[in-house]
Parts: structure tokens; sequence; C-alpha cells
């Protein structure tokens, strides 16, 4: 069993894809639109996204190449109408896993899902981040800790103690010890900035945070903090 998110425009086929995916199984967030998906995607709990191309508002090969560029490690499905070579090649290089035609029988779709969960339960004892704020540390999956500052810390511990859920600038300037009112953004917006530097020059890896615009900041990757 799988949590699903399917992003689907048209009512009905998602409503039949939903429940189909639920019968055999899964757990299943069904959205119409690519705003609606940005809202309900939690990518700690979201291990397989199934994404339609053609949306009200906008094109599903946008989200995708955005999931990839911030280092999502979701499983993504290609479902639409779009089933020429070109698309389909297109697709596969730009980050989708599978690329299945509308017309594809359910059952495809469902062994096509199931290959998919193996693959990513295969991979999943080395996706933890786990932060030691004794020695003051990140240790980044597969590679040696990476020395933290004290401000490096506590921006962590923040987001870390949470992950897959949005943390607000404010409770970050808070626990920096800093007055919300008074503290220039424009000090956490640079702190970040460093702190996927330092990740990315020491292991190559994006340090998986979202930027919420205008909220705060999201860890989606599995976290562990020992103390």
């Amino acid at each position: 069993m799988q949590n699903l998110i399917l992003l689907e425009d048209e009512t009905i086929l998602r409503e039949e894809l939903a429940e189909f995916l639920a019968d055999i199984g899964h757990r299943v967030d069904a959205v119409a639109s690519l705003a609606e998906f940005e809202r309900v995607h939690d990518p700690v709990r979201h291990r397989i996204a199934i994404i339609d191309l053609g949306l009200p508002d906008g094109d599903g090969m946008d989200l995708i190449r955005t999931l990839r560029r911030q280092g999502q490690r979701v499983g993504i499905i290609v479902l639409t109408a779009r089933g020429a070579v070109r698309d389909k090649v297109a697709g596969l290089e730009d980050g989708a896993d599978h690329y299945l035609s509308k017309t594809a029988d359910l059952d495809e779709l469902a062994a096509t899902v199931s290959a998919l969960s193996r693959r990513l339960d295969d991979a999943e004892p080395d996706e933890c981040w786990v932060l030691e704020p004794g020695p003051r540390r990140l240790l980044p999956p597969g590679f040696e800790a990476i020395p933290l500052s004290q401000q490096d810390l506590t921006v962590l511990q923040a987001l870390m103690i949470h992950p897959g859920t949005i943390v607000s600038r404010q409770e970050i300037v808070t626990a920096l010890g800093e007055n919300f009112l008074d503290y220039d953004q424009r000090r956490l917006d640079t702190q970040m900035r460093r702190l996927r530097r330092k990740v990315e020059d020491a292991t190559g890896l994006v340090l998986p945070v979202n930027t919420a615009r205008n909220a705060g900041y999201l860890f989606y990757a599995e976290a562990d903090i020992r103390n």
C-alpha cells in the first residue's frame, strides 16, 4: 500500500481512478489542478504522484520539472492523452518514472504503481537526513557529516522537527532569538542560501527544503534529530 496523490482535471475520470486505486489498497488524495496539488501535496507522506499533463491552470510537465529541480524523490507516473512517442520521450527525460496513455488498461496502471512502489521501497533506507545537535552536524544520506554553525543548526532544527510541514518565517526567526518585527527578512534568505550551498558543495545533493512563498520553509525528506 502506498500514499498516492492523483492530479487529474476530468471529474469522472478522477473519481474512477481514485476509487480503483483505493480498491486495490492505496490511500489516494485526488486533486484537479496545479494549485490544488500545491496545497495538498505532502512530500513526506505522498510516495507516488500520478499526474495528467493538460490541466486548467498549466502544464503537468512544468510541475514534474519543478519537483525534480527541488530534488524531491517522489515516484512520478504520467497519465495523459498525449500519446506520441516524442511526448513520451520528453516526459521520461524531464523526470517522469513512467509514462502511460489514458487508453492504458487499469491493470497496467496497477502494475506500474506496484513496480514503482517496489523500487521506492528498495531505496528507502538511504533517504533519511540526520541532524545531531550535540556535535552540531548534519548527516546527509550516504555522505560524511557536514559541520554546522549555531545558526545553521537552529534553522535546521526548526525545519526538521516537523518534516513535511511548513515552518513559518516567524517561528524560525523566534528560534534564532530575534524579534520578528525588527528582523530583516533578507538575513533569513541569505542564511538559507548559504546553508543550501554548504550542503551542495559538500555532497552534490540538493538540501530538501522548499520555500513557501511569503510563508516559510518546508523540509520535505525523511528526517531524524538525534540528541
